[in-house]
């Protein structure tokens, strides 16, 4: 099979929550135990550092990589999903797994993966770690795909786990409430293992304290610390002591500052419990070159001036709040969006949040779970969100550039899959 094929059925053969939803989502860890123990357990030959959380563990995975590569470490990264190939999900210092590795796995366990019937990210969790077990990495983050306590990632025992933050997302697999959403993120929380909280939120700080006292785990609160400063240039402070100074990173939009707190700690108990020779310097260069070492994509990011183009992939609703916040610190004439989301996400609820000044172009991603961007605009236009209707997000880009001065402002969101379609990332 060519690297083409393999890729093929993969997506033609395996549920992929991605495309299908619910249909591919798996509530028990069966089919990722039973590869795991065919392929050897590879999960049990590397350390690791488990991240989960609504938002931000993206983006603090890609840090505390960063910062370990800068260490001198050769370090795995796990993520989900893929803006444009399917080897983004699997890094070891920034590089993807070759094609040769991916077809070679997929041809050599297709006979047990026929047999087994997993889902496509039960699949690619087992690839990963097969590829980090191989390649003998000295540590790996990995990822939570959705939730954590049934996620397929969820059966390593890691150094550190980290929860990043609870929000409102995919609760017709995690629940209806906050609550009962941290219930389900703390499910990583494992024995005698240290977690670090990222954020206090008073509903849910308790189920973490219960969890971790449950599972005799020391928990340690990110958001004890402060940070003091911008992205250009920020202090880490703990009480009067400053613990680091004149720290930047090369990932913009205040959101992502909210994060670093917790990659800090984290990385602190690696140097202090594990002898991780983590110093100031490698926190420093491995902040400031996150997107250099790691190739993040889609994050804030800029795709051209004059007029000034941002795409983010934020798409939930703390996610849309967090990022319409940003906007709003931008100087522009005019604002103009080009929006799409998948159908099974609280489309309103979103939409809600989003600007009645600014010009739409309302559009979609290309794949099954797409909210048609005819459906996106009515909905919107009930919230007084009025433009026009372009699937193509490209196009819908192109258009936007076209009608726009060298003042004006463009952002592209909504959805990881409407940003991933675009030709420029």
């Amino acid at each position: 099979m060519t690297y083409s094929e393999v890729l093929n059925y993969l997506y033609d053969s395996l549920p992929m929550f991605q495309r299908q939803g619910a249909a591919a989502f798996n509530k028990n860890l069966d089919r990722t135990i039973l590869l795991l123990e065919h392929l050897g357990n590879p999960q049990e030959k590397f350390k690791s550092i488990h991240v989960a959380g609504t938002n931000g563990k993206g983006t603090t995975s890609h840090m505390l990589s960063s910062v370990l590569q800068s260490s001198g470490y050769k370090t795995g990264l796990y993520t989900s999903p893929h803006l444009k190939n399917f080897t983004e999900r699997i890094r070891i210092d920034g590089i993807e797994a070759s094609e040769a590795f991916v077809v070679d796995f997929v041809v050599s366990n297709k006979d047990f993966i026929e047999k087994v019937k997993p889902s496509f990210f039960e699949l690619t969790v087992a690839m990963a770690f097969e590829y980090f077990a191989r390649e003998k990495v000295d540590i790996a983050v990995i990822e939570v795909g959705m939730g954590g306590r049934l996620d397929s990632t969820n059966v390593i025992t890691p150094l550190v786990s980290v929860i990043t933050n609870i929000s409102l997302d995919h609760q017709q697999y995690l629940g209806e409430t906050l609550v009962e959403i941290a219930g389900e993120k703390a499910g990583i929380i494992k024995k005698g293992i240290p977690v670090v909280i990222g954020e206090y939120q008073a509903s849910v700080y308790p189920v973490f304290q219960r969890k971790a006292k449950q599972m005799e785990a020391t928990l340690f609160k990110a958001f004890e610390l402060k940070l003091v400063g911008t992205h250009e240039k920020f202090d880490i402070k703990q009480g009067e002591n400053t613990l680091f100074k004149g720290l930047s990173t090369d990932l913009k939009g205040d959101y992502v500052l909210k994060n670093i707190l917790g990659v800090i700690l984290c990385l602190n108990i690696l140097k202090e419990k594990y002898n991780f020779n983590i110093s100031q310097h490698t926190v420093h260069n491995g902040l400031a070159k996150v997107t250099e070492q790691t190739g993040l994509k889609g994050r804030w990011q800029k795709l051209g001036d004059k007029p000034l183009v941002i795409c983010d992939t934020g798409h939930n609703i703390e996610g849309v709040r967090l990022t319409m916040a940003q906007l709003k610190k931008l100087k522009y004439d005019q604002l103009i969006i080009i929006w799409g989301s998948v159908a099974d996400k609280d489309v309103s609820g979103v939409l809600a949040l989003l600007p009645t000044t600014a010009d739409y172009i309302f559009s979609e991603p290309s794949i099954p779970r797409k909210l048609e961007a005819s459906k996106l605009a009515v909905l919107a236009e009930k919230l007084g969100l009025k433009g026009k209707v372009v699937p193509n997000v490209n196009e819908a880009l192109q258009l936007a550039r076209k009608s726009a001065n060298k003042n004006d402002c463009i952002y592209i969101g909504g959805s990881t899959f409407l940003v991933a379609d675009i030709n420029e990332i």
